[in-house]
């Protein structure tokens, strides 16, 4: 009795310490994977590391990993997940009395330390659930897909991501779109003589901002952002290449801007849809408040993993940015919370 009673007092400020201490930027997880693995095992959980491969484009040979805890027999009736990768740069942690600073403190180390802290709870007072930690999920969602190859039966997935400790009802998808136009190199003064790609990009680029976007009623519009663009070699030469990355948050089917873009760059670029996340819905819980997550998730990917819902401390508008942040009395608050919706779904 006293050896469960320690474990189900862990610490979730303490874990999120010695997370944020391990620098953990996609690609590089494997040590924030070996710690989680040894830190769990070492609590009564049974392990499981599992690789997740290296794209051939991030020129990385390191090891990564997803981490699965569960029951030591038995599938599991709910499992909380969310991500050990996060954007880089790296940002040392720093705490004060009342809130923690560093990069992953709010996306999504803290949420693993709470997550961690409520199955403990949960498992406690006589409850199977489990814990999956993914990688990759900040680029491709690679961890999330491998899993989803391996799923241990569990009626319900908990995922976490910075909601402000509120139950998203619905999470936008992503469309992401490379536009590569195409020219004829010359000397700028002899326009005549070539034809600049840069110019065709610029047209295309014009279209794309002037598509109607859908909007959903109860969550809101698409929207589009142009986040790159490159091309050309100076500025007295006319440009035989250019190219831009185009996102575009989706709040239903892809196929009308799909064909949008397609008829937008038509004869001016090469259109290539590299990656496309899903919108979705999910589900809320009578009493307790409710957001739309304008980003996208590891939910769509985890699809076999049990009826999802999204939920965790921390906020969006400070993750991936200098100041992120997540106040201690947050991430205590998502501990309970996590627990009171497990056993609300479990009950």
């Amino acid at each position: 009795m006293k050896e469960n009673s320690e474990r189900a007092t862990l610490d979730p400020v303490a874990l999120t310490r010695e997370l944020c201490t391990i620098e953990s930027t996609t690609y590089h997880e494997g040590p924030v994977g070996d710690f989680l693995a040894e830190f769990l095992a070492g609590r009564g959980w049974r392990v499981e590391k599992s690789p997740v491969a290296q794209p051939a484009e991030s020129g990385i040979a390191e090891p990564r990993w997803n981490v699965y805890a569960g029951p030591a027999d038995g599938k599991p009736d709910l499992v909380f997940s969310t991500h050990m990768d996060t954007v880089p740069p790296y940002i040392p942690f720093t705490e004060d009395a009342e809130c923690m600073y560093g990069r992953g403190v709010s996306d999504a180390k803290g949420i693993i330390a709470a997550q961690a802290a409520a199955a403990e709870a949960l498992r406690a007072a006589g409850f199977r659930v489990g814990l999956l930690f993914v990688s990759g999920e900040e680029r491709d969602s690679a961890g999330a897909k491998a899993a989803n190859l391996a799923p241990k039966g569990s009626r319900f997935l908990i995922n976490g991501e910075p909601t402000d400790n509120r139950l998203a009802i619905a999470s936008k998808g992503a469309l992401r779109v490379c536009l590569k136009a195409r020219g004829k190199m010359a000397h700028s003064a002899y326009p005549e003589l070539g034809e600049s790609a840069v110019h065709k990009l610029v047209q295309v680029l014009d279209r794309l901002l002037k598509i109607d976007l859908p909007v959903t009623d109860d969550v809101g519009p698409s929207t589009l952002n142009i986040g790159q663009i490159q091309g050309g070699h100076a500025p007295n030469v006319i440009a035989d290449k250019a190219e831009a990355q185009v996102l575009v948050r989706l709040v239903g089917d892809s196929a009308p801007i799909r064909a949008a873009i397609l008829d937008a760059a038509a004869g001016l670029a090469e259109v290539d849809f590299t990656l496309e996340i899903p919108f979705v819905r999910l589900r809320a819980v009578e009493g307790l408040p409710t957001m739309v997550a304008k980003f996208t998730t590891d939910v769509p990917q985890l699809s076999n993993w049990g009826e999802p819902l999204l939920l965790g401390p921390g906020s969006i508008h400070v993750a991936h940015t200098p100041q992120e942040k997540l106040a201690k009395k947050e991430l205590l608050a998502a501990v309970e919370l996590y627990a009171q919706v497990a056993k609300r779904l479990l009950s």
